[in-house]
């Protein structure tokens, strides 16, 4: 596994349907993980409109639709793909599957590459947040 990460053990696979997200609180933030089929997909769980709940969106292709305006997030970069515009990006967080369960990385320390890139594309921006090491997540109904 990857140094820069620790890996937090949050849900089953099972427990997201497809194409649907669930809310995971890790420290004093929710992260919205995704199920795409394929795939299970992480990012902070506010719309950068109106802090939005994310988790409950629709999942279109490869993006979420905010549930309270509208607003079109890619899951892959956390760019907001509509409206047009520039726009804050949705922190990603990347993603393992392990024994049928996701686990999330969370960053470990900042580096100079990463607090130089906008979190849309570097998906392993630093977060102002941590959790102890074997914490497992708790699932927001």
């Amino acid at each position: 596994m990857n140094e820069t990460h620790q890996w937090i053990r949050t849900v089953r696979c099972e427990d997201i349907p497809l194409r649907e997200g669930r809310s995971v609180r890790l420290g004093k933030r929710d992260i919205a993980i995704f199920n795409l089929g394929d795939r299970f997909l992480a990012i902070d769980s506010r719309c950068p409109h109106k802090g939005g709940p994310l988790s409950e969106g629709i999942v279109s292709g490869g993006a979420v639709v905010c549930p309270l305006h509208a607003w079109k997030v890619d899951l892959e970069t956390g760019a907001v793909v509509r409206p047009v515009g520039d726009f804050p990006c949705v922190e990603t967080l990347p993603v393992l599957v392990q024994e049928n369960v996701v686990l999330v990385g969370l960053p470990v320390e900042k580096t100079e590459q990463a607090k130089s890139n906008p979190p849309c594309i570097d998906r392993n921006s630093p977060a102002s947040w941590s959790v102890d090491a074997g914490s497992v997540g708790e699932i927001m109904p």
